[in-house]
């Protein structure tokens, strides 16, 4: 059973925040394999499906961002997961700009509170990450309330478009292998 985690704050005002780009994320995967995600375990919103061979558990925590770790942790023990190898979490990156995503594993949480909260939760930072950039065009003075804001419309365009590619990423990763996925997602744009 493999755990794909999204990241952000339950409540229909963070709905469509950039902090909430992780639950945005797991609800498309949810939609493109016809499950909807409605039952509460481990304080969180889960269903089970299958990508491919692989039965997969998704999951929406409800503990807000900085409490996931106490979410992930039950997930991951009443799943009899391996956080190396069978937990995927898809996260909000405000370092990079809007409309990039990157693949992860074995980093520090850069500041990120939910990250921070799984990392101290399962007392490893061994797990894959799928790190959506958020950042705005402009820099921003507090972090903290843009990404808390709801998006503007032009955003939301170039955030549906990264949903698809958060979940061809989960794809890639779960029929091809982890090395794959970052081999394919994690190139730099050339530059002409």
């Amino acid at each position: 059973m493999k755990l794909i985690v999204g990241l952000g704050n339950p409540g229909i005002e963070y709905q469509f925040t950039p902090h909430n780009v992780g639950f945005l994320a797991v609800d498309r995967i949810a939609s493109n394999c016809g499950v909807e995600i409605r039952n509460r375990q481990c304080r969180a919103l889960t269903a089970r499906t299958q990508i491919g061979e692989v039965p997969v558990l998704l999951a929406k925590p409800e503990t807000y961002m900085n409490l996931s770790g106490m979410s992930v942790r039950e997930l991951v023990a009443k799943n009899e997961a391996n956080p190396e190898s069978d937990v995927i979490i898809i996260q909000d990156e405000l370092d990079f700009p809007l409309g990039t995503l990157r693949i992860h594993t074995r980093r520090s949480s850069a500041g990120h509170n939910g990250i921070e909260s799984i990392i101290a939760a399962l007392g490893t930072q061994d797990f894959l990450r799928i790190r959506i950039g958020v950042a705005p065009e402009h820099r921003v003075e507090n972090g903290r309330e843009y990404l808390l804001a709801p998006m503007r419309k032009a955003q939301l365009k170039v955030v549906d478009e990264m949903l698809d590619v958060a979940a061809e990423a989960v794809n890639v990763i779960l029929k091809e292998g982890p090395a794959a996925a970052m081999n394919r997602f994690n190139r730099k744009e050339d530059k002409d």
